[in-house]
Formats: C-alpha cells, sequence, structure tokens
C-alpha cells in the first residue's frame, strides 16, 4: 500500500522519520510530504493557501499506482481530508492524527503572523495536555527544527464537493480528546462536527498521548498506523 504522510502546522516530512522504518518494514511505500511554502519568506509564500496544500496531496495519490492511504496529523487532517473529497476512488483510508475531520468552509486555526508568515509559536502557546508527554530535549529538538507556514494556510476554508468522502474508511488516532468524548460529541452532533457525525464508517483509537505523538511515542502511533491500514 502506497501510505501519503502529510504534517501539521510548522513541520515537515523529516515529522515522520521515526515512523517511516516501521511502516516500510511492513512491506508498504512511504511517502513523507512537505507541504507548499513552509520555511519559505512572505516573498515567496504570500499567495499560497490551503487549495495548494491539499493540490500537493492529490498530486501526490495521482502519482501513486493503486489505492493510497491518507495520514495526517493537526492542521495536516484538513489537508489529507480535502484531497480525499478531490479524489475519493483513490483512497483506501483516512487515518488523522489527534484531529477532527474538517466540514465544508473549515479552517485550521488562527496564529499570528509576524514578517508575513505563521511562525512556530512557542510551546507555551498550547494546553497543557497537548504537550504533557513531551520532555525538555524533544521540545528542544522540534522547536529548533519548526519552519514557518504561509499566513494564509492556518485560516485558508477548505472546499469540500464530493460526498462520497464520507463513505470512505476513517479512523481517528487520537491523543488528547477520549474515544468517549468523541462519541458524546457525535450524539449531540454540534454544527461544527457535522462532518464527523457524517463519516460512515468511523474507528476511534485513543492513543494516551499529547498533540505530537510523532515524537513521544513513535513506535506506538507507528504500529497504530499499520493496524488501520491493515483494515
Amino acid at each position: 500500500m502506497h501510505i501519503i504522510l502529510v504534517p501539521g502546522l510548522w513541520l515537515d516530512a523529516s515529522s515522520w522519520n521515526g515512523i517511516t522504518p516501521a511502516l516500510e518494514r511492513a512491506g508498504h511505500r512511504v511517502h513523507a510530504l512537505t507541504m507548499p511554502g513552509v520555511g519559505a519568506p512572505a516573498s515567496e509564500s504570500a499567495q499560497i493557501g490551503i487549495a495548494d496544500w491539499v493540490d500537493a496531496v492529490v498530486d501526490a495519490i495521482d502519482a501513486a499506482p493503486g489505492l493510497v492511504v491518507l495520514v495526517g496529523h493537526s492542521g495536516g487532517g484538513n489537508v489529507v481530508y480535502g484531497a480525499a473529497d478531490a479524489r475519493p476512488e483513490r483512497v483506501a483510508r483516512v487515518v488523522f492524527v489527534d484531529t477532527f475531520p474538517p466540514g465544508d468552509g473549515g479552517s485550521i486555526w488562527e496564529f499570528p503572523i509576524v514578517d508575513g508568515v505563521v511562525p512556530f509559536p512557542g510551546w507555551d502557546f498550547f494546553e497543557e495536555q497537548e504537550v504533557a508527554d513531551l520532555d525538555e530535549a524533544t521540545r528542544a529538538t522540534t522547536a529548533a527544527r519548526a519552519k514557518s507556514v504561509p499566513a494564509k494556510v492556518p485560516t485558508d476554508p477548505l472546499s469540500l464537493r464530493d460526498e462520497r468522502r464520507r463513505r470512505l474508511p476513517v479512523t481517528m488516532l487520537t491523543g488528547t480528546v477520549s474515544a468517549d468524548e468523541i462519541r458524546g460529541i457525535i450524539a449531540s452532533a454540534p454544527e461544527w462536527a457535522a462532518e464527523l457525525a457524517a463519516v460512515e464508517d468511523l474507528e476511534i483509537v485513543e492513543l494516551h498521548s499529547g498533540h505530537w505523538p510523532q515524537f513521544s511515542q513513535p513506535a506506538a502511533l507507528a504500529a497504530n498506523i499499520l493496524a488501520a491500514v491493515d483494515r
């Protein structure tokens, strides 16, 4: 199986280095992506939006023979879901790593813009449960290699058009929200979670991690991605 790995904001393809070897040893072809404009100054990235990131994943799907599994971490979940919407017939499964399926018009989040780009805001920006399992060495290493993202990407609305995406198998690997909480959200059906409630084939797996399991527990994350791929 071809597995396409899409990082969240401020991360590039190397953020999956702790995951890729286990997937490859299992016989899969792994494509870890760096999104357009990551690390580039505003003069080069100002016009890059979420649609460009989705297009980059669609290009990777089109370049791979047969079906693919899409894995998106955090804001990368919006990107892979947009690509699944664009190529539902080519996607075997969508795997969300500590994030939710976005709805049409949804965006990632709003972060401070500095010099025309969105830099990594620092660990203090995040809630304690998101970062509690990252030791000081991991925080320092990750922050040092974090890269800015184009200013438009976090707040750009995602465009979804093909409702066949809702019939694709979806696995949520959740670290910061329990499975019971997610099921409660589905049952209460708030408007912001309408897409989650509309997914017809949903699996929820608890990681018992923070928001960055690729750094805090890469072996466990890789094992859960493999289990999702093999279902």
